[in-house]
């Protein structure tokens, strides 16, 4: 069995991760609050 080569990744810059950061909390942000919009709703089979 071959041994698995470790993957080479470039140091990320702080701007990147800055970015990466603030648009993963701008996803949640969204998710939380799509999820408020459907607070209450009625999702049951019968209402289908």
């Amino acid at each position: 069995m071959p041994v698995a080569q470790k993957a080479v990744v470039a140091p990320a810059s702080l701007r990147g991760v800055i970015v990466r950061h603030l648009a993963l909390f701008a996803a949640a942000a969204l998710f939380v609050f799509v999820l408020s919009l459907t607070y209450g709703l009625d999702l049951s089979p019968g209402f289908f």
